[in-house]
């Protein structure tokens, strides 16, 4: 049989219950002949749990500290997971992350995966037995303890299948694959059967919840075997792959949305050469990400640019350029965390004229207001007002799904 590789979210761990059930997956994937090793991340809300214990103690705690402490998480789930595996009389081990030979580079908090040494990994398939290991997790060359970013599990899962060569990588949530939209918000939401690696690409870097969008870089540039599957309905998942049977016929695969956004507008600026690579080289030399950016028409020898970044660089981004004032040269600076970003993905847009229109015939049809637009060629979004944000991915889903159904 072949290598799979087995990736439980915090949602299926989330219990005793559920971690019986994952051990029962896992095994019953053994008792078909095949090496299996599964990557856990930490239970339920454990995570969340374990950033309020820090800020009781030091809500500045340094990056370095916080991935000790939040690396816990996965160990505690995989030894549970473990332990009932072997209640099930089947050979098992969990490792940690650098147990398992997960080398990072040093952006604690964020770190990124360099290799994997999976010497120890290969070792005890080799003695049969079902590897568990540690999601989200690696070490870094001072042997300090790191973390990849929340829903790093999803990497550390693909890492692992590509490293290895695995014939199936299975990410495992709490719902049945990859939806045209959030099932939970949106009930007549359509399950997908195969999806395109740049689609859930961008799905998954706009907002959507489904895989980490490291862990679809990666699966795309490895050519991993991936598919979304549910850890609780028993039903076939949603394929992930370079190539899809519906790519020509499918105009869009999904709506995500984003609420983790913020807007700054740069105001006065001198509408002269250089004015651009000033403001973004300084927010990119401080790893602030830009997203969206607009630059208005020179009048008056003065423009204005606005761009979007995390909500959680808000803060630091208002502050680099406010120090940086007079070197870049605008009149004022406005903020405003109060919006959402929203979009539309399809590998067919670029053949089929008039999908952004009827996105946005459904945004006024719906009386929701845009503040900004930005296109390529397999997605266009839109920065609304936050509180428009549902109600916005359910008229656009209405427009080229059916219609919603509004008794949920």
């Amino acid at each position: 049989m072949g290598l799979i590789v087995q990736k439980f979210g915090g949602t299926s761990v989330a219990n005793a219950d559920r971690i019986r059930n994952v051990a029962r997956i896992i095994t019953e994937t053994y008792q078909k002949g095949n090496s299996v090793i599964a990557v856990l991340s930490a239970q339920g809300d454990t995570t969340d749990d374990l950033i309020e214990k820090a800020a009781e103690i030091n809500p500045k705690a340094s990056k370095r500290e916080m991935d000790m402490l939040l690396s816990t998480g996965e160990q505690i789930s995989c030894a549970l997971c473990a332990m009932a595996i072997e209640a099930l009389g089947y050979p098992v081990i969990s490792l940690t992350g650098w147990q398992a030979g997960m080398k990072t580079n040093s952006g604690y908090g964020n770190a990124r995966i360099k290799r994997l040494e999976a010497e120890r990994i290969g070792a005890e398939l080799d003695k049969k037995s079902i590897v568990i290991v540690t999601g989200f997790q690696g070490i870094n060359k001072f042997d300090d303890v790191t973390t990849l970013g929340r829903g790093g599990s999803d990497t550390s899962a693909v890492a692992i299948a590509a490293a290895m060569h695995a014939d199936l990588c299975q990410i495992y949530t709490d719902v049945d694959g990859v939806y045209t939209a959030d099932p939970r918000l949106v009930k007549n939401a359509k399950k997908l059967e195969e999806i395109t690696f740049d689609e859930m690409l961008e799905l998954a870097t706009l907002g959507a919840q489904v895989l980490h969008n490291r862990s679809v870089e990666m699966a795309k540039r490895y050519n991993v075997n991936l598919e979304v599957i549910s850890s609780f309905s028993g039903q076939p998942g949603t394929k992930v792959k370079e190539v899809v049977k519906t790519m020509e016929k499918s105009h869009i695969s999904g709506v995500a949305k984003d609420k983790n956004i913020a807007r700054l507008a740069l105001v006065g600026l001198a509408d002269e050469p250089g004015i651009a690579f000033r403001i973004f080289s300084l927010l990119a030399k401080h790893s602030i990400n830009v997203d969206i950016i607009l630059q208005s028409i020179g009048r008056g020898n003065t423009k204005d640019i606005s761009f979007t970044v995390q909500k959680t660089d808000m803060e630091d981004a208002k502050k680099l350029l406010e120090e940086n004032r007079s070197s870049i040269g605008f009149q004022e600076i406005d903020v405003n965390a109060n919006i959402a970003k929203v979009s539309i993905v399809g590998a067919g847009m670029i053949n089929n004229p008039g999908v952004a229109a009827n996105m946005f015939e459904a945004l006024y049809d719906g009386g929701i207001n845009i503040h900004m637009i930005s296109t390529s060629e397999i997605k266009v979004s839109v920065l609304v007002d936050i509180e428009d944000t549902d109600r916005a991915v359910q008229v656009i889903h209405d427009k080229f799904y059916g219609e919603f159904n509004s008794d949920r």
